[in-house]
């Protein structure tokens, strides 16, 4: 289900048809990221059925409610599933209160409840499924919870296996960079020429077919990350014990999605701040190509490098020859040559050149 040319819509019905013997849904999401970047609101996605209604009842019941069943709370679980407007037993499901508020907000979207699994193993968190049943559907069971918990291990080799099976290299122009404002009541209130840009690559069919509301409700759901951060390192301040504002992570921390170039045609970065300390006001949301030093930590995630061959790979970034990267890391050359064997290798790069055009921004 992975390969070059196929749209992202194909692929989410192919994933969806492959999981519903084991869980039977009315819709799907499949988001990827890597260990580096964090969750957030993920790296790609792959969507099938899954409504613009439904996406924008969500964002509104998360700005006013807060989220019941964030992917923060499930990585706390031991087997890290939750059911997002409804309860199961052994699911760890919000508050009634919660549970409540969240199934208005389903409804009005058409759907009863969503299965959400946080992938995750042993190297940190690499996406997230979501799983959702129409109104008036069986509610999820415990049973469909354990059963989807099975299916962690296949999807995040499926996830991996698309990301390196994608381009090495950039196949599209970079564009300049672009900027979005969003308002406090969370609409788009200005976006320039140069991120529309941006909005008509995805979306347009030169694209990876994402749909035409997906990037408004991604560059919103983003400016709420942001917002709600900088809450939180306000309420932090104020107690005198402030966070390091770090990336990714499954809850806080730096809000940004950085997207590897299997789903648009390069490395991609969106990046959310509020423009006031306290997270009240207006959100700038930038979305451009990044630089290869901005990329390194995810293109290691995703090609599975050492920590030695990532130190390879980052004095080569930065310019060093192989003798150089030798000298600094007190080894010898033909050690450097055995690690960038493996980097072509892992990377399917056929040299050195290949290898540092992954990084052009």
């Amino acid at each position: 289900m992975t390969g070059r040319g196929i749209a992202a819509g194909e692929l989410g019905a192919a994933i969806s048809a492959a999981i519903r013997p084991w869980v039977g849904h009315d819709a799907l999401r499949l988001v990827g990221t890597s260990p580096a970047t964090g969750l957030g609101q993920g790296s790609f996605s792959f969507w099938h059925r899954y409504e613009e209604e439904l996406v924008r009842s969500l964002l509104a019941h998360r700005s006013a409610h807060g989220d019941p069943c964030r992917p923060s709370a499930l990585a706390d679980r031991p087997a890290p599933v939750g059911i997002a407007g409804g309860t199961a037993e052994g699911t760890g499901g919000g508050t009634a209160g919660e549970s409540s508020g969240a199934r208005t907000a389903f409804v009005a979207g058409g759907a009863a409840a969503e299965l959400r699994l946080l992938l995750r193993d042993g190297h940190g968190v690499w996406g997230l499924l979501g799983l959702v049943r129409a109104e008036g559907s069986r509610p999820f069971s415990a049973d469909d919870a354990r059963r989807a918990v099975r299916l962690g291990p296949a999807l995040i080799a499926l996830l991996r296996r698309h990301v390196t099976a994608g381009p090495l290299a950039p196949t599209v122009p970079a564009l300049p960079a672009g900027l979005v404002i969003v308002a406090e009541g969370q609409g788009i209130r200005t976006v320039t020429p140069q991120a529309r840009a941006w909005f008509d690559r995805m979306s347009g069919p030169d694209g990876p077919g994402t749909p035409g509301w997906l990037m408004p409700a991604l560059v919103t759901a983003l400016a709420l990350d942001a917002r709600e951060n900088a809450r939180e390192n306000a309420r932090e301040n104020a107690r005198g014990n402030a966070r390091e504002n770090v990336g990714g992570g499954t809850g806080g921390g730096r809000p940004f999605v950085c997207a590897p170039p299997a789903g648009f045609g390069r490395w991609l970065m969106i990046e959310a701040q509020p423009l006031d300390a306290a997270g009240e006001g207006e959100v700038a949301v930038v979305i451009q190509s990044p630089a290869g030093a901005l990329v390194l930590p995810s293109f290691c995630d995703w090609y599975g490098l050492t920590p030695r061959e990532r130190q390879v790979l980052e004095l080569l970034c930065r310019g060093a020859a192989p003798k150089q990267v030798a000298r600094v890391l007190g080894v010898s050359a033909h050690t450097v040559h055995d690690h960038l064997k493996a980097l072509f290798r892992k990377t399917g790069a056929g040299g050195r050149d290949e290898l540092m055009a992954a990084f052009t921004a």
